[in-house]
């Protein structure tokens, strides 16, 4: 049976020699005898899986494994929402960018731990653009600042590193981690839920400055703690281990066949224009976010017309083009370009709306 060309938010496509490595991986990994789902977290076999996976996210972000710790952890993006400021914030003082949906919660989450200054947001306008670093203030006790790098719902993205003005430097980076160069040097903690990028559900990378470690509250339960974490190397628990290989597996695709993040970034960029393109192309597709902030990851815009957007969708599945139903939350459409999305789905996807304009404008 012929695959579908998947648009979906997540959990996402996956790079397909990827998925024809865990086939066989599954049956039996390398000559181990056994297949890589059974064996044991504490295995030497899995051990240098693991080793493998944080050698190459921190190469990949561009930063040293003395000086950052990767953990691969589970409870999804949204458990670092109460995770990190439970681990840091300690009554203190921490800053929000609200861009979207999961900022919103992620703020409110962070407020049982301490004070939460939501120092710049676009709710009002629908999330439709992102904040310059002279719109926000943060103040002087500040602990950590908090920004989510792309918002999945509304479909905005920064092109830029906010300035955390002093604090930590904090981001979800769930839905364009590993999309294009970062200097992760700036940044403090970085988390990503790895079903959009990087991995199947089940795993959320997490990315902490070594030196954080001894601020961490003692009062958090082991399995939560940072610091217990990393020095059992992400083992207090078991962890997700056949996510955990898949991950490995999609950063040895990133970086042996697709040129690194330079390399990604320029096929994601390719594709997203093409997409911004047909919808800029006439009056007949809206985009829902200001140009400057528009998501190379996913793409929201809609025909205006909430019946036909829905006509849009049922077509597009009988066409085996999936997952471009917007966010309930907000409606519309959405075409969601993660690293394995293809050339091949794209040009399908831009065809699809232009025949559909001509039938339906």
């Amino acid at each position: 049976m012929a695959r579908i060309y998947n648009f979906s938010a997540g959990p996402a496509i996956l790079p397909e020699p990827v998925l024809k490595q865990a086939q066989q991986d599954l049956w039996e990994f390398g000559e181990s005898g056994l297949g890589i789902a059974e064996c044991s977290h504490r295995s030497k076999l899995f051990d240098a899986v693991a080793v493998s996976a944080r050698t190459r996210v921190a190469r990949l972000l561009g930063v040293s494994l003395d000086e950052y710790a990767v953990l691969f952890l589970q409870g999804g993006a949204r458990g670092q929402f109460f995770q990190f400021p439970m681990n840091m914030l300690q009554g203190g003082r921490a800053t929000y960018l609200d861009t979207g949906r999961w900022d919103d919660m992620a703020a409110k989450d962070a407020a049982r731990y301490g004070d939460v200054d939501v120092a710049w947001s676009s709710q009002e306008t629908g999330w439709n653009r992102v904040p310059n670093d002279d719109d926000y203030v943060v103040q002087n006790d500040t602990r950590y600042l908090h920004y989510t790098s792309n918002n999945t719902v509304a479909g905005g993205e920064f092109r830029h590193t906010p300035d955390a003005k002093g604090a930590w430097l904090v981001c979800d980076m769930s839905s364009n981690f590993l999309s294009h160069p970062v200097d992760g040097t700036k940044f403090d903690f970085i988390y990503a839920g790895a079903q959009k990028n990087v991995g199947p559900s089940g795993v959320t990378i997490c990315v902490i400055r070594r030196s954080l470690l001894d601020r961490v509250a003692s009062d958090v339960p082991d399995v939560l703690r940072y610091d217990k974490q990393v020095a059992k190397d992400g083992m207090v628990n078991t962890p997700c281990t056949f996510g955990i290989y898949v991950i490995e597996q999609v950063c040895r695709w990133l970086e042996d066949d697709m040129g690194g993040l330079s390399g990604i970034e320029a096929r994601n960029i390719a594709q997203a224009n093409k997409v911004y393109a047909q919808i800029d192309g006439t009056d007949f597709w809206q985009g829902k976010v200001e140009t400057s902030a528009r998501s190379r990851m996913n793409i929201t815009f809609t025909t205006g017309n909430p019946e036909l957007d829905t006509a849009f969708v049922k077509a597009a599945d009988e066409a085996r083009l999936s997952g471009l139903k917007g966010h309930r939350s907000v409606g519309g459409l959405r075409a969601s370009l993660y690293n394995a999305q293809t050339d091949e789905a794209v040009d399908a996807l831009v065809a699809f709306m232009a025949e559909f304009e001509r039938t339906n404008g």
